[in-house]
């Protein structure tokens, strides 16, 4: 019986996507260029700091130049981390039905440690997860399945007990390869051709209350 959500952060758990835009726009201003539509910067909030970092200044940069700007941007996002974001209302109205329920939950996200630990401690969640797995804990990090097993044992579970919720296809890529059930969140950070149908996941969710109508069906 599955007992255990585990959620990926940004786009599933947290809405992180108006401060992580607003930090890419906030650094292409600082830098005398035009900033980006927020529905575009938003589709892709859940790649991460490196892929924002591209998509505003080009690929054509070099190396040093590219990881010079990501630093630049994960030091401004820091200190702007939680200015807007907030926890979906959704996943709000879900948390105290896991604990009615004696459902158990964690988090396992590619976001580094010092970034999820700065969030959580700004957002002060009311609810407390089993465990937590940065994308710095292990030596990888999603697609590989490791930070999902390494949630499995932390929380003292089997990854069949499991599901993990995510916005992503490495999300879907790290939980089938760690034999756990994935369910994307379309409500994330996705943009509208992505076919998610190829993706493999083991169902949908339109909000992250969904989830217990898919338990039910298990």
């Amino acid at each position: 019986m599955i007992d255990t959500l585990l959620f990926d952060l940004d786009g599933t758990l947290i809405d992180t996507a108006p401060d992580m835009v607003g930090t890419l726009n906030f650094l292409l201003a600082k830098h005398g260029q035009a900033p980006l539509p927020y529905d575009i910067v938003r589709v892709h909030v859940s790649q991460g700091s490196l892929a924002l970092v591209k998509l505003g200044f080009g690929d054509a940069l070099s190396e040093n130049q590219i990881r010079t700007l990501q630093q630049e941007y994960l030091d401004t996002y820091l200190e702007h981390i939680c200015d807007s974001s907030t926890v979906f209302s959704h996943v709000a109205e879900l948390m105290p039905q896991l604990a009615t329920l004696g459902l158990q939950w964690g988090i396992v996200t590619n976001k580094p440690g010092w970034l999820t630990d700065a969030l959580l401690k700004a957002i002060k969640l009311p609810w407390q997860p089993q465990c937590i797995v940065s994308g710095d804990t292990l030596a990888v990090r999603k697609p590989h399945p490791e930070p999902l097993l390494h949630a499995c044992k932390l929380i003292q579970r089997q990854p069949s007990q499991c599901v993990f919720l995510g916005d992503d296809i490495r999300d879907v890529q790290a939980g089938n390869a760690a034999g756990i059930p994935t369910l994307i969140a379309l409500y994330g950070y996705i943009d509208a051709n992505e076919p998610t149908d190829s993706w493999g996941g083991a169902g949908y969710l339109h909000k992250a209350t969904d989830v217990l109508d898919w338990l039910k069906q298990q």
